[in-house]
């Protein structure tokens, strides 16, 4: 029957007559479009033959590939093509099925023409919106297919650009297609995003080899010059913007997989250029913790693309909560201490055991503190606050909460754990801005700080001044007082004052006391270099400015006073440099703050001081001490009175102005607590604790204190039944008064409540006596002022009244 209807024509099925009538003697001559439209309106006249006539395509198809006729091959894709654009009806389903068919079939072909046709008929297709859904249809073959057409390897350099270009349209193509239409196969499997990601960044990693070949303006059209790393990340972009946040996660595993095989953590500028793509993720944080064992430069790849990333403006991007991240920031600064102490990442050397280099960690450590500051660059000021607050929860202060590590490998793990984060902490508050300074600086946050000014290391007390000034600073002026200098006008300066804030005049009548205590005592400390001094001066200098009303002046004034006090009865044995530098630090203090007061019989006699320094005591001030090479003078001992800022001078001249001229009198005395004395040390545990203990000891409710009862099962029995038996009982004490009102005569109710005012009239009558009438003198006898015998009247209370006033 098939024999009879191929040799008579008039015998076969219209829609076969129809589709050979579309295809010419001569393939050269293209589609006949005559022909094509009568196919087109056959097609839409009688859709239950749209199957059918695809099905003849594909036979026809595979027939001309399988007899190199590609002339024909590319009509009947062309035919295929404006079959879809013109028909949408339910039956489009099977015939689609027969056309991806035929697309497969071109894409297997090992001719590079017939694989790119393929892919523009199906990026066409792609392009299309069905009416009808399809529960059946799978794209693996054309996942796969597509993928392993952007890696082609083609020796023709022009060809094999035009393979991968036509690979990443595909995949384009298939993730429009599916990712929005639920009944198709889920385009965000990992088995199909393990294929599509490295294949998108293989063409990104490779953009240098497209650039070094890009053709001149005469040799390509302008539709050409598109390179495949550019289609690259625009597909990726595209990919990572239909992603919702369940998603996300299969999309970056894929990169972090591919950063991690071809080694791209290290240059790190590929790994940048990714995520300045997918902007930040929450993977590259737990792929942090995956590689904590990883090579120190490995780690620092990763966290400089953190950083990197960090700076994009992250709305609508789906990240981690922000503790969180820095939580897993401030972890691997703790494993990157543990192993440049250890030398290994098992904390023990042995055979095989891969050995740590410490300048590498140091560079991850460097990376991540860095990365930290980037981050909270980014944040708002009320997120900020709390970063801030956690970082210091963090620094191991020895408490019940926060125990620290004894003998010296605990010492080290200890000492460089609090620089650290102490460093992290210094680049959270570069920067940061907050109006209320009791926002700035919590108790609980304050206290915890100025514990560490206290200690033994001088590294860890500069961080501590430099966060301090950080904080106090909300004006830019920090780096106007960067050097030590007595400068004859502050104009040039031109430093930002504004008037000090009801909030930060509360702050300071809270916290003023508690600065000034470690000011001092900082200045009292041995181990000072020039970078202290400098910190020192800058944050008497910014608490003037920022926080400054006519008690902290007064207060500041005596605080430097004391420090030269300090410096010439040198009870604590300074070295001559020390006390050269302390009377310097006055000299700069006093001209800035006087010139700031603006009072001029206190900036002459700052002036005239400062003038019989550079005559004949030049090592006195900064200018000679705060070089490289100090001028210091051997003997400090016999210092004349005309070297030295007299209290009694100040007083006086401040005090005609309007300030308070006697505290200006009473020297600064801070008040020594036995933290103070153990100053010395090389961990302040014993000191916050023996700290706690004087405070409770000193506490007036303590000597009142009672112990508390243990509580126990028998004891909140016992409470539990006394509760109940005292209910019942006062239960029946009012039934029975109810019933003695309603039962008992008028007479005998009467006789109650008389005798109960009698005895309300006689204690009244008691307290009165007490509380109004002196005492008695020792003749018996009340005594005016004068001496003469004071007569009494009857007092009200003392007036017999009627009964029935009394109710």
């Amino acid at each position: 029957m098939y024999g009879v209807c191929g040799c008579c024509g008039a015998l076969r099925p219209r829609y076969k007559r129809l589709v050979d009538n579309i295809f010419p003697e001569d393939p050269e001559d293209g589609l006949v479009k005559t022909n094509m439209e009568k196919l087109t309106f056959y097609a839409l006249s009688a859709p239950e033959k749209l199957d059918r006539i695809g099905a003849y395509l594909s036979e026809r198809l595979i027939r001309d590939v399988g007899r190199h006729r590609y002339g024909y091959v590319c009509i009947a894709m062309e035919a295929l093509d404006q079959l879809l654009m013109a028909c949408h009806c339910q039956s489009i389903n099977l015939f689609v099925e027969s056309f991806l068919k035929m697309v497969a079939k071109l894409l297997e072909s090992e001719k590079p023409n017939l694989q790119i046709l393929g892919t523009n008929s199906f990026v066409k297709f792609a392009n299309i919106e069905e009416d009808t859904p399809s529960y059946h249809r799978s794209y693996d073959f054309f996942v796969s297919r597509f993928s392993e057409m952007c890696h082609s390897g083609h020796e023709d350099l022009e060809i094999k650009t035009k393979i991968r270009m036509s690979g990443i349209k595909g995949l384009q193509g298939v993730v429009r297609k599916t990712v929005n239409d639920e009944l198709q196969a889920n385009i965000w499997d990992p088995q199909h995003m393990d294929k599509i990601v490295p294949s998108l960044l293989f063409n990104l990693q490779h953009v240098e080899e497209a650039e070094s070949r890009s053709p001149s303006p005469l040799q390509a059209p302008e539709k050409e010059k598109e390179i495949p790393a550019e289609l690259a990340e625009r597909c990726l972009r595209e990919l990572l913007g239909r992603a919702a946040f369940g998603n996300i996660k299969n999309a970056i595993k894929p990169v972090l997989v591919h950063l991690d095989n071809h080694s791209l953590w290290e240059p790190k500028v590929f790994a940048i250029r990714c995520f300045k793509i997918i902007m930040y993720s929450i993977q590259l944080l737990s792929h942090l913790d995956a590689n904590s064992r990883s090579a120190a430069t490995v780690r620092a790849g990763i966290v400089e693309v953190l950083s990197e990333a960090a700076v994009i403006a992250a709305t609508g991007s789906v990240g981690p909560t922000v503790l969180e991240m820095f939580n897993t920031l401030l972890r691997q600064l703790r494993l990157s201490i543990d192993y440049a102490l250890t030398g290994s990442y098992d904390g023990a050397i042995s055979l095989g055991t891969k050995i740590i280099k410490e300048h590498e960690e140091r560079m991850f450590q460097e990376a991540v503190i860095k990365t930290i500051g980037s981050f909270a660059s980014t944040l708002p000021t009320y997120q900020r606050s709390e970063v801030i607050l956690f970082i210091m929860s963090k620094v191991p202060l020895p408490s019940l909460h926060h125990p620290m590590e004894m003998g010296r490998t605990g010492e080290n793990r200890n000492r460089l754990t609090q620089i650290m984060l102490l460093k992290s902490l210094l680049q959270v508050s570069t920067g940061f801005q907050c109006n209320n300074m009791m926002s700035a600086l919590p108790s609980n946050f304050l206290d915890r700080l100025l514990s560490t000014a206290l200690m033994e290391d001088a590294e860890i007390r500069l961080f501590v001044l430099e966060i301090l000034i950080s904080f106090i600073d909300r004006h830019g002026n920090r780096h106007k007082f960067s050097t030590i200098s007595t400068l004859s006008d502050i104009s040039v300066l031109k430093l930002k004052v504004d008037k000090c804030s009801r909030q930060d005049t509360i702050f300071m009548k809270k916290h003023s006391q508690q600065l000034y205590r470690h000011i001092y005592l900082s200045c009292k400390e041995e181990a000072n270099v020039q970078q202290h001094y400098e910190a020192l001066y800058g944050l008497l200098a910014l608490i003037s400015i920022e926080l400054a009303n006519e008690e902290v002046v007064v207060d500041l004034i005596r605080l430097v006073l004391a420090v030269q006090d300090v410096a010439q009865v040198n009870e604590e044995n300074l070295p001559v440099y020390n006390r050269c530098a302390l009377y310097a630090l006055g000299a700069a203090y006093l001209n800035l703050i006087s010139q700031l007061t603006t009072v001029p019989a206190f900036c002459q006699h700052i002036h005239e001081v400062i003038e019989s320094r550079k005559k004949e005591a030049p090592y006195m001030l900064p200018e000679d001490v705060f070089v490289e090479r100090p001028r210091l003078s051997q003997n400090l001992d016999g210092v004349v009175i005309e070297f030295l800022f007299r209290q009694s001078k100040i007083s006086e001249v401040l005090g005609g102005s309007g300030y308070n001229a006697d505290r200006l009198c009473l020297p600064y005395i801070p008040q020594l607590t036995d933290e103070d004395r153990l100053s010395k040390r090389k961990s302040i545990g014993e000191t916050i604790s023996l700290q706690v203990e004087v405070e409770s000891r000193n506490s007036p409710e303590k000597e009142e204190r009672v112990p508390a009862e243990e509580i126990t099962y028998e004891t909140l029995k016992k409470a539990i039944v006394d509760s109940v038996a005292v209910e019942e009982q006062e239960r029946e004490r009012r039934r029975q008064v109810v019933e003695k009102f309603q039962k008992a005569p008028f007479e005998e109710i009467a006789a109650h409540c008389g005798a109960r005012a009698s005895l309300l009239q006689s204690k009244l009558n008691q307290i009165f006596e007490i509380t109004i009438r002196p005492p008695p003198s020792p003749s018996g006898t009340i005594t005016a002022a004068y001496g003469q015998p004071q007569n009494h009247s009857i007092p009200v209370y003392e007036m017999k009244f009627p009964d029935l006033c009394v109710y």
